[in-house]
Parts: C-alpha cells; sequence; structure tokens
C-alpha cells in the first residue's frame, strides 16, 4: 500500500510502496503468501532452487538487505547481482502489506537459521 494511503497500491507517482500506518506483519500468515507467491523460485522455507537463489541466507540478513530491499524487489523487481538466476521480475498481485507479511515470515526463518539476530 502506498505510505500513507491507507487501502491503494503506489501509482507510479514515485510514492512509496508499503504497507499503512499501523500495520502489523504477521510472519504465519507471510508463510502461506510465501509458498503462493515466492516459493516457486525461492524455494519452501526461502531455501533456494535451481530458479532462484535462498532467503535464508547470510547475504539476506537484515543489515545487508534490510526490508525496504524485500518492498522494492517484490514492487519493481532487481537486478541480479549476488547469484547467477538472472534478474527478479517485478511480483504482479502482491500488495505492501501481504510483502510485510512475507518479510515478516522470511525474518523469522533467518532467525531460526542464526542469521540476522534475535
Amino acid at each position: 500500500v502506498a505510505c500513507g494511503k491507507s487501502g491503494s497500491e503506489g501509482d507510479g507517482s514515485g510514492e512509496l510502496f508499503l504497507p499503512p500506518a499501523g500495520f502489523v506483519a504477521d510472519a504465519a500468515r507471510g508463510k502461506v503468501l510465501f509458498d503462493k507467491f515466492c516459493s516457486r523460485c525461492h524455494g519452501a522455507g526461502g531455501k533456494g532452487t535451481d530458479q532462484g537463489p535462498p532467503l535464508v541466507h547470510i547475504v539476506y540478513e537484515p543489515n545487508h538487505h534490510g526490508d525496504m530491499a524485500f518492498y522494492m524487489a517484490v514492487k519493481k523487481g532487481v537486478r541480479h547481482h549476488h547469484w547467477n538466476f538472472g534478474d527478479m521480475p517485478p511480483v504482479a498481485g502482491v500488495t505492501a502489506s501481504e510483502t510485510g507479511h512475507i518479510i515478516a515470515y522470511v525474518r523469522r526463518q533467518q532467525r531460526m537459521a542464526g542469521i540476522g539476530g534475535r
């Protein structure tokens, strides 16, 4: 959802792709969304596939790839720079709030693997 505009996605006018104020991420909901939108390339639990990199990896720890990097990757795609899987396209149909839940799930998986602190 565009920054400060509850219920509306950014429209390309430069608005940030972020959940509305007061948003509370839910890792359990994020798992369901991750399985639907992300696991095809990033694998079950974010462990990677032959189509995309593992997100449960030190490269994606919060101090190197902060949450905003994930929001931007979902909204705009990202050029490959750590792996040789090619560029990641934008993920159509995923809202900023859904992305927030997905990030919470990925961060939980990382913490369970000892990545990114508490």
